[in-house]
């Protein structure tokens, strides 16, 4: 049949449906409208399935809520107060920090959360000389210090993380860091403890101390981030290593 003919024959059956519904009587759905029920049907699985998947990427990407309490002492965050307990060393201006905390960061808060781990977070100031000026390495490092003594660590590691600033360039400006925190619902001095180099000298000396300790080189250099347990480092390069330390490997 040629295409006019089909033209044609769709005209008729159209003008045939429309006197028999103009007299009153039900019109039983044509063919071209029965085909369409496949492509409808299969239109709303797709949409489902899209809505679905959309809803379980967004559960699984967007952060946790930090429930866990934190305390600072010298340049050291003790968070938690699970039975296993690991070393975090890590610089906010740090990359592989970051992609630490993209990859790891929920399930560490929540095994921190249920009660399951104790991380010690030791606040470094290892990259200062990668922005311009030097130096936001440690000013990141003793806003988060300032963080922990106001009750927001938690929320304020992560936002740290999240606009995290490129290598080289002036890192976050010390009114940005005191907004971020006022936002997180920090108050009282957490402005001024910011703002007065409170704890530079505490992060240096926790600084050359991961520097120079031969437990926590890789390749024979220390490096961010590093994780250790018991004082030893562990290979964190696969996903599935918090799941063997929680398990007491």
């Amino acid at each position: 049949m040629s295409g006019g003919e089909r033209n044609a024959k769709r005209r008729q059956q159209a003008e045939r449906e429309a006197r028999l519904a103009a007299a009153g009587i039900r019109v039983p759905q044509s063919s071209m409208q029965k085909n369409r029920l496949p492509m409808i049907a299969a239109g709303v699985v797709i949409a489902l399935v899209v809505i679905v998947a959309g809803g379980w990427y967004y559960l699984s990407t967007r952060p946790a809520t930090p429930t866990f309490t934190a305390t600072a002492s010298g340049a050291v965050v003790t968070a938690g107060t699970g039975p296993v307990v690991i070393d975090v060393y890590e610089d906010f201006l740090c990359p592989g920090c970051l992609a630490l905390e993209k990859r790891d960061g929920n399930k560490i808060i929540s095994a921190l959360n249920d009660g399951k781990l104790t991380v010690k977070y030791h606040m470094l100031g290892l990259l200062d000389a990668r922005t311009k000026p030097a130096g936001y390495s440690t000013r990141a490092a003793d806003a988060s210090l300032c963080a922990a003594a106001a009750g927001i660590y938690g929320t304020y590691h992560q936002k740290l993380f999240s606009v995290q600033p490129a290598e080289n360039s002036a890192g976050l400006t010390d009114d940005q860091l005191v907004s971020y925190g006022t936002e997180l619902g920090a108050g009282g001095d957490f402005a001024t403890c910011v703002k007065g180099t409170t704890h530079d000298s505490a992060i240096k000396k926790e600084t050359d101390a991961a520097d120079s300790s031969d437990a926590l080189k890789n390749q024979g250099a220390f490096g961010t981030p590093t994780v250790a347990k018991d004082g030893k480092r562990i290979d964190i390069n696969t996903s599935g290593w918090l799941d063997t330390v929680l398990a007491g490997g």
